[in-house]
């Protein structure tokens, strides 16, 4: 490894340390809870929709989440290691046979719907 590489890792395992990421893939209908600042004040706010894409890139890594906000569809990227990111959790699991869901944009009502994949069971 070189310099970089473990300037990454260490950092990644420092930033995993004070909030873990759950695992996620595309499909998966995830909650982001992300500190908002106003002025003064600041708050949590709650983005929920479906992973469309996911973008491993070492400390670099993101994600896009989409969700329908008043009929109209709305997308955000987020950093996976960002600091304005309190907490990820996965809602429910999608059963997809892809890795970018993009075709979903052009999609509406039932069409864009995802089925939820089969409990994964523990094996010890």
């Amino acid at each position: 490894m070189n310099i970089i590489q473990q300037y990454e890792a260490d950092e990644i395992a420092r930033l995993t340390a004070a909030r873990p990421v759950p695992e996620f893939d595309a499909g998966d209908t995830v909650r982001v809870m992300v500190n908002i600042k106003e002025g003064e004040r600041s708050r949590v706010q709650a983005f929920e929709g479906v992973c469309i894409a996911r973008s491993n890139k070492g400390l670099n890594s993101n994600f896009t989440v989409r969700k329908i906000s008043y009929g109209e569809g709305v997308e955000r990227v987020f950093a996976l290691y960002a600091p304005t990111i309190a907490d990820i959790q996965v809602v429910r699991r999608g059963a997809v046979r892809r890795a970018k869901l993009y075709y979903l944009r052009g999609r509406r009502g039932k069409s864009a719907r995802i089925a939820e994949r089969a409990r994964e069971t523990e094996t010890n």
